[in-house]
């Protein structure tokens, strides 16, 4: 072997090692080919849920509808989701009895939360034919032990969020993973406004990305605390339909492919 070629091979060596040591910078940035909105309600108002869906159906929206205490629902409000579902929105569970799951797994424990909260919703459910596959935490309360527990169970497990920071902050956008964070559109949800709304709407458009919103009964006029108004779903539903973006299910989110986007 001559000089030169010894020189060579160390350089090579040189670069190679550098590069296998060097710390990047480079983040992944998760877009979709559609930007959207996937919007989820909870609790029991189904006959209200049923009523906006027929206003909003013009709009090709589709929604996610987490159901509490359906031991509780009567026969119409059973017919009535089976309806939602066949139009292509989703039924969600909300938990059998809507418990404060951190507050009641740490005093009787996740293995009776599972068969108290969780694998009789799941029974019943599927006695109804409702096809469950996302859960959304009563009050948005949650930890890392009950997420670990409930992916077990369901494809996508949804939280909430709260703030009114600047949209690149928010954390209230598909992720690639298992647990999102919804934000609320009630109007006594904290920091809710419309023109914060529109600006969560905005950056998901330009970023690509699949916003996620969570209320609870629509009506017309807000008379009490959980209430989003129809006029609030209805902006979304044009600026949605405006601006060529999708509306998802949560369940949809899991089966979806993302770019990942090298940024520096």
């Amino acid at each position: 072997m001559n000089k030169l070629q010894f020189k060579f091979i160390l350089f090579c060596t040189f670069i190679l090692f550098s590069c296998e040591n060097k710390k990047t910078t480079i983040k992944p940035n998760l877009i979709y080919n559609t930007a959207g909105v996937a919007i989820s309600f909870d609790d029991t108002t189904i006959n209200e849920w049923y009523k906006a869906d027929q206003i909003l159906s013009k709009y090709n929206w589709k929604a996610t509808f987490c159901v509490s205490k359906i031991n509780t629902l009567k026969y119409p409000e059973i017919i009535k989701l089976i309806a939602l579902q066949n139009e292509g929105n989703e039924i969600a569970g909300h938990g059998f009895h809507h418990f404060d799951a951190p507050k009641f797994v740490a005093k009787n424990g996740i293995k009776a939360y599972i068969n108290q909260e969780i694998n009789p919703m799941l029974d019943l459910m599927s006695f109804y034919s409702f096809k469950v596959t996302s859960f959304a935490y009563p009050f948005g309360y949650r930890n890392d032990t009950i997420d670990k527990a409930l992916f077990d169970k369901f494809k996508i497990v949804r939280g909430i969020t709260y703030g009114a920071e600047d949209p690149f902050f928010q954390n209230c956008y598909y992720n690639n993973s298992k647990l999102v964070y919804a934000i609320g559109i009630d109007t006594d949800h904290p920091n809710f406004s419309i023109p914060y709304l529109l600006k969560l709407l905005d950056y998901t458009n330009r970023k690509h990305k699949i916003l996620l919103l969570f209320g609870h009964k629509p009506v017309k006029n807000v008379t009490a605390n959980y209430q989003t108004k129809m006029a609030t779903l209805t902006i979304i539903c044009k600026y949605v339909r405006q601006h060529n973006m999708k509306f998802y299910n949560l369940s949809e989110l899991d089966h979806l492919k993302y770019n990942p986007i090298l940024m520096q």
